[in-house]
């Protein structure tokens, strides 16, 4: 029941924290205003989170991402893919607006730890038992590459209005994974 008591509180908190981002830029909204907004006491956000910016880091590790890792544990990449940015079309104006975060707690930054987070579970869990072709390629360094290459196609994604259907970018970005450099280049 506990569990079940925490999960409503950061539900609570989350939403609240994404209808002010759609009011005022990030920078400006206090702890005070989301709890206000949420109905709790500024310390109940303090036994949640440390600051909105963590919030945000849970917004996108339990929204986004969390959703994805049956469906890529059962090699669904496609699926995965557009569950992904279906979701953050729908929320298109609260992802305009964190996507311009910069500096220290920049959305880049946390949308590439948070993918890689998630791809390291999802990688370490199929990995079980089973010896690397080259020593150096482990689940960290895959993690990296795929978290680097996903933020690149999402910010661009997000920043450019989200003109393209989230099926099309699942393929765009399915293309680019399963071709050689040379294979890309000469399709263009």
């Amino acid at each position: 029941m506990a569990r079940r008591g925490k999960d409503t509180i950061d539900m609570l908190l989350a939403e609240s924290f994404k209808e002010l981002t759609l009011k005022q830029p990030i920078e400006k909204i206090t702890i005070k205003e989301i709890t206000d907004r949420a109905g709790v006491i500024r310390p109940t956000f303090y036994n949640h989170f440390q600051d909105k910016y963590e919030l945000l880091e849970w917004i996108i590790s339990t929204q986004l991402l969390k959703p994805l890792e049956p469906l890529l544990e059962n090699d669904m990449v496609t699926e995965a893919l557009v569950l992904l940015f279906t979701n953050i079309k729908k929320e298109k104006e609260f992802y305009i607006r964190v996507s311009r975060l910069d500096g220290q707690n920049s959305f880049e930054d946390t949308v590439k730890a948070c993918v890689k987070k998630t791809l390291l579970n999802v990688l370490r869990e199929s990995s079980t038992g089973r010896q690397p072709k080259y020593a150096w390629l482990t689940p960290e360094l895959i993690a990296e590459y795929y978290s680097q290459s996903m933020c690149c196609i999402v910010l661009t994604w997000i920043r450019s209005g989200m003109t393209v259907s989230p099926k099309e970018l699942a393929e765009i970005y399915n293309y680019i994974l399963t071709r050689s450099m040379a294979d890309v280049l000469a399709d263009l």
